[in-house]
């Protein structure tokens, strides 16, 4: 679409709290409509829960205009970057947004490696990890039959 609007990329912070939930919630419909429940962290996670969160966690917001579009928190060890909650609102899924959000959080990383997790029914959302350069490293069986699949990417290879 050659009038795609720009998409602007920001560090996160509390102050994003809750337009980061609004988006979080939203995006998260599609995976609770997967796996047949809303009993999961992304849609029952409270705003002062968030806030908390935000207060040290790093991370990336998307904006289009001043509109919060999408999100990623990471943590960052030593050896590992972890990224966790990946969010782009519902009308933006699969326009590039969250393999920016990725990007710009692995580029912003001294970690050697990256790890993130999705489960085993969300098939996009494997699809855009492998586009991406993770690859399967475990497979958590849960009870109902699915699993949580652990990805991880090399960070740094692709430069030099």
């Amino acid at each position: 679409m050659a009038n795609d609007p720009e998409v602007v990329l920001s560090r996160i912070s509390p102050a994003d709290a809750g337009e980061v939930l609004t988006v979080q919630r939203a995006a998260f419909v599609s995976e609770a409509l997967i796996y047949g429940t809303a009993d999961m962290p992304p849609l029952t996670q409270t705003l002062a829960e968030l806030e908390a969160e935000l207060v040290d966690a790093n991370g990336w917001v998307a904006r289009v205009g001043s509109r919060l579009v999408g999100a990623i928190r990471v943590r960052e060890t030593a050896d590992l970057l972890l990224i966790g909650r990946i969010a782009i609102a519902p009308d933006m899924q699969g326009s590039g947004i969250g393999r920016a959000l990725l990007e710009a959080a692995e580029r912003d990383a001294d970690a050697p490696e990256a790890e993130l997790f999705t489960g085993s029914l969300s098939e996009a959302n494997v699809r855009l990890y492998e586009s991406c350069g993770y690859r399967v490293t475990e497979r958590v069986d849960q009870d109902d039959g699915t699993a949580q699949i652990f990805m991880r990417k090399r960070l740094g290879d692709e430069v030099g």
